[in-house]
């Protein structure tokens, strides 16, 4: 089963929308939009963008494990997917 978006409201006159996977594992909560149409955009952009963004490892960890290796050695993109480091 794929995940599910559900759009939920914060207060009066704000929506967000979060992403559960399948187990009911919380994966992604969006900032908070003015009406549920802006939340539905929202959900709109992130499935259209998700399979395709890049993965960028800011996490410091790549220059530990890069430290044994020759300058310039790429590391392997996700499957799928590229990967970007900076």
């Amino acid at each position: 089963m794929a995940g599910i978006f559900e759009i939920a409201q914060d207060g009066d006159k704000a929506y967000f929308f979060r992403l559960t996977a399948a187990d009911g594992t919380v994966v992604a909560v969006s900032p908070l939009f003015s009406s549920i149409k802006s939340a539905a955009a929202g959900i709109n952009a992130v499935r259209e963008n998700a399979a395709t963004g890049l993965v960028v490892d800011r996490s410091g960890a790549h220059r530990r494990a890069a430290a044994g290796r020759s300058p310039g050695r790429a590391f392997a993109p996700l499957t799928g997917s590229a990967v970007a480091t900076a």
